[in-house]
């Protein structure tokens, strides 16, 4: 409770629209930054996915060897564009859910348990909250299977 600002450093995958934070810190350097990177492509190996591009913002916290980290794993840098927002809505959209869902409501104490709280949110987010799309569907789980013949599912008639 020092009142100090922490800075999130979280991705999101555009396919399913899963977050993962990969970290926070009061002061993001450009050692931390690129760290983060390389931190990033480790989760995305282990994970196994295989990411085509990164989106990200013209921020001066990001340095030089942020871009160079992804671009050695074959995944191409796109900067996203001047005053166009809707080309990284849905970071922009998470953001704004996790601000309205769990900071406003939480009193974080310090950078432990920012991210502890982080950490839950993020469990809860790709794994319970159910999303807008096919069938609201959480997003680690499939979709509900189609029924192909309605009437083989009704409940017989009582006269």
């Amino acid at each position: 409770m020092t009142g100090a600002r922490l800075h999130v450093f979280a991705v999101i995958e555009h396919a399913n629209c899963r977050i993962r934070i990969l970290g926070a810190t009061a002061h993001p350097t450009a050692s931390w930054v690129a760290q983060a990177a390389k931190n990033l492509v480790m989760v995305l190996e282990d994970a196994g996915c295989r990411a085509r591009c990164i989106v990200r913002d013209r921020d001066g916290k990001f340095p030089e060897l942020f871009d160079t980290v992804p671009v050695d794993a074959g995944i191409q840098v796109v900067l996203s564009g001047i005053c166009m927002p809707r080309m990284n809505s849905l970071m922009e959209h998470w953001v704004q859910t996790c601000r309205r869902e769990l900071l406003d409501r939480t009193l974080i104490w310090d950078q432990r348990h920012l991210l502890h709280a982080l950490r839950q949110f993020e469990e809860f987010y790709n794994d319970h909250r159910p999303h807008q799309g096919i069938t609201t569907a959480r997003l680690l789980f499939a979709h509900a299977e189609p029924i192909d013949r309605p009437e083989s599912n009704r409940s017989p008639r009582r006269m």
